[in-house]
C-alpha cells in the first residue's frame, strides 16, 4: 500500500482539479475542515464530486450520506477510509 504522504498529495490533487479549487492541494491542511464554519468552504455538490472521486481514483464506495458525513470531514478521515478499504480487500 502507498505511504500516507503520497496518498494525502494523491487526495489533494484529486480535490484541486475534481472541485476546480482556486489553491494549491499544498495549501490544503491535513486536518482542515472540508464543510461547515472555518472550513475550506465545499458545498453539497462538492461532497459528491468527493464521493465519485474517491471510487474513481481510489476504488473507494461511501454507501451513503451517513458514511459521506464521517469519510468527508478532513483529509485524514479520507485517508482512513481509503485505508480501512483497502486492508479489507489485500490480504495481509
Amino acid at each position: 500500500m502507498e505511504d500516507i504522504i503520497s496518498l494525502k498529495e494523491r487526495i489533494k490533487n484529486m480535490m484541486v482539479e475534481n472541485l476546480m479549487l482556486q489553491m494549491a492541494a499544498t495549501e490544503i491542511a491535513d486536518e482542515q475542515a472540508l464543510f461547515g464554519p472555518g472550513s475550506l468552504g465545499l458545498d453539497s455538490v462538492d461532497a459528491l464530486q468527493l464521493v465519485v472521486g474517491l471510487d474513481k481514483h481510489f476504488g473507494l464506495k461511501v454507501p451513503d450520506p451517513a458514511a459521506a458525513k464521517e469519510i468527508l470531514q478532513s483529509v485524514n478521515t479520507m485517508v482512513s477510509a481509503i485505508q480501512r478499504h483497502g486492508s479489507s480487500s489485500v490480504g495481509g
